[in-house]
Formats: structure tokens, C-alpha cells, sequence
């Protein structure tokens, strides 16, 4: 058991590691690509070709002042950036990267855990992320942060309700809540091919569940200055910002699992086979920031409930039928 407990701190560590490197240079490569996209230069002073850049934005975050407005709820108002980053990193604990490899004799899955409810752990899990949003706007006692906070927590609930409905015609499919056995079920043919409607809505609500164009309604800094994290400065507002693009690598991370086949792939290279598939959709989340206009909130809402929920149960409805037909 002490053998096994190690295994899992060094698996833990390795992906924390990976992730918040990831997301650091993420913010880089978010800005070259909208650059040139938009016909612009983008960062390229700091160090050879700027990749430096994501250094100098952490310590400049480092070293800046240290602020909290008055008459703010202490507690909350420091635990909140903690939520949403937490519940972003604790995603990739249930997300196999590879299969068995044999390491020092011993075969080691790569996967942090496996638990036989992992999609239901995933959605519910996934979910408390929500709290993150709600509370700094209401733990900052400000009205403009409460209103972002607020319409944020709406968009996100509402949208968890067309992406879990599409993630059950998943496991509907393959008879199993296991991600890894989700994946080995795939080995030659991925779910994409036999469930393309699950995947667009999937794909489309985690737009809005990461808080990314053109659904960004919460950090509508036109309005509401920066919404829920208007006062939060310094690390505390690299927190939010570190949990948003983990955010992106997490639903990525799924999308892939679910219905790309995870880290299967020609040849013995699971784990690149695995990243290259993240990077794409990754990629796609910086290629739509760039190119589409912001939603007003009322076409945001009246999309999720007036259509994503219901093509989400009516594809449900189907994919049961034909599945137990």
C-alpha cells in the first residue's frame, strides 16, 4: 500500500507539473496565434521569439502589490481563486494519458486513479467549479462583481444540464461509467463516428463552461469592468486565470477521452498521441476566440435552453432507443 501511495504522489506531482507549465505557456500561444490571426505581431521581445513572456507575466504577478477592499468576507474572498483552480486540477486525477507501462518491474497504468463511476464523479466534480465563480463575486462586496458572479453561475448550471445529458449517451454506448475502459472500447473505433450530435454538444457547452468566447459573459470587462474578479490582483487573479486555461486543457482532455479514442493511436506512442489530439482542440479554443463575436447574454441563454437542452434530450432519447434495440 505504501508502494502504491508513492506511485500515485509521483503520477500527481508529474501532471501538476505538466499542467500549470502548460497553461503558463498556453497564455503565450494564445497570443500568437490571435495575432496572427488578426495580423498582428504578438509577444516576441522577451527572450528568443518570447518565449520568455510567460516568466515575465508570472513574476510581474509576483511582485505586485498586495490589495483587499474593505469590508470583504475574508475567508471566502481568498478561497474562492483556490475552488476553481483546484476543481480544474483535480479533473485530470480520473483522465487515463496511456496504457500499462513497466517501469523498475512493476506495470504501472498511466492514470492517476480509475474509479468504476468515473464519468458521474467527472460531471459532479466538474461542477463545483460554479462555486469559484459565485463566491468572489460575493465575497468582494462589490455590486458589479456580484452581478458577474451571479449571470456567470447561471450560464455555467445552465450549461452543465446539455453537457451532461451528451455524456450520458457515452456511457448508453459502452455500457460502463469507466474512463479507462471508455477508452480501451475504443481501441478501433472511436465513439466521434457513432455519436457526432453528443460531441458537438459536448463540445460547444464547454465553450461556455470555461468561460471562453463567445461565451465569456462572465469577464464582460465592457460592462462589468472584469466581472466576478474585479477586485482580485496579483496571484490571487493568476489563480482564476491559471484554473481558466486548465479549464481548457481539462474539457480537451475529456473530449478526447470520450470520443477520440484517448491515447490511442498508430504505433507504441500513447502519451503523444494523447497530447497532439489535446492540442488540436486546444487550438480550436484559441481560433474562436479570435474570429467570433461575443453573445448578448439573452441569445446565451435562449441558445442553451431553448436549444442545446433539447436536441441533448432528444438525442439522449434516441441513442437509448437504438441502443437497446
Amino acid at each position: 500500500m505504501i508502494d502504491d501511495l508513492i506511485i500515485i504522489l509521483i503520477k500527481s506531482a508529474v501532471v501538476i507539473l505538466l499542467l500549470f507549465t502548460a497553461a503558463a505557456y498556453m497564455t503565450f500561444l494564445e497570443r500568437i496565434v490571435m495575432a496572427r490571426l488578426q495580423l498582428r505581431m504578438g509577444p516576441v521581445r522577451v527572450g528568443p521569439f518570447g518565449l520568455f513572456q510567460p516568466l515575465a507575466d508570472g513574476i510581474k504577478l509576483l511582485c505586485k502589490e498586495r490589495f483587499q477592499p474593505a469590508n470583504v468576507e475574508t475567508f471566502v474572498y481568498w478561497l474562492a481563486p483556490g475552488i476553481s483552480l483546484f476543481t480544474a486540477l483535480f479533473i485530470f486525477v480520473l483522465i487515463p494519458f496511456g496504457g500499462v507501462v513497466e517501469i523498475a518491474g512493476r506495470l504501472i497504468y498511466l492514470q492517476i486513479a480509475d474509479i468504476n463511476v468515473g464519468v458521474v464523479f467527472l460531471l459532479a466534480f466538474s461542477s463545483l467549479a460554479v462555486y469559484g465563480v459565485v463566491l468572489a463575486g460575493w465575497a468582494s462586496n462589490n455590486r458589479y462583481s456580484l452581478i458577474g458572479g451571479l449571470r456567470g453561475t447561471a450560464q455555467m448550471i445552465s450549461y452543465e444540464i446539455p453537457m451532461g445529458l451528451s455524456l450520458l449517451t457515452v456511457v448508453l454506448s459502452t455500457g460502463t461509467l469507466s474512463l479507462r475502459e471508455i477508452v480501451e472500447l475504443q481501441q478501433n473505433h472511436w465513439l466521434i463516428w457513432t455519436n457526432p450530435i453528443s460531441f458537438i454538444i459536448y463540445f460547444i457547452t464547454s465553450f461556455a463552461e470555461t468561460n471562453r468566447a463567445p461565451f465569456d459573459l462572465p469577464e464582460a470587462e465592457q460592462e462589468l469592468t472584469a466581472g466576478y474578479h474585479t477586485e482580485y490582483g496579483g496571484m490571487k487573479f493568476a489563480a482564476f486565470f491559471l484554473g481558466e486555461y486548465i479549464n481548457i486543457l481539462a474539457v480537451s482532455a475529456i473530449a478526447t477521452t470520450l470520443f477520440f479514442g484517448g491515447w490511442h493511436g498508430p504505433g507504441d506512442i500513447p502519451i503523444l498521441w494523447f497530447g497532439l489530439k489535446i492540442a488540436i482542440f486546444v487550438f480550436i479554443f484559441m481560433w474562436v476566440r479570435a474570429t467570433m463575436p461575443r453573445f448578448r447574454y439573452d441569445q446565451l441563454m435562449s441558445f442553451g435552453w431553448k436549444v442545446l437542452i433539447p436536441i441533448a434530450i432528444l438525442n439522449l432519447i434516441i441513442t437509448a432507443y437504438f441502443t437497446l434495440v
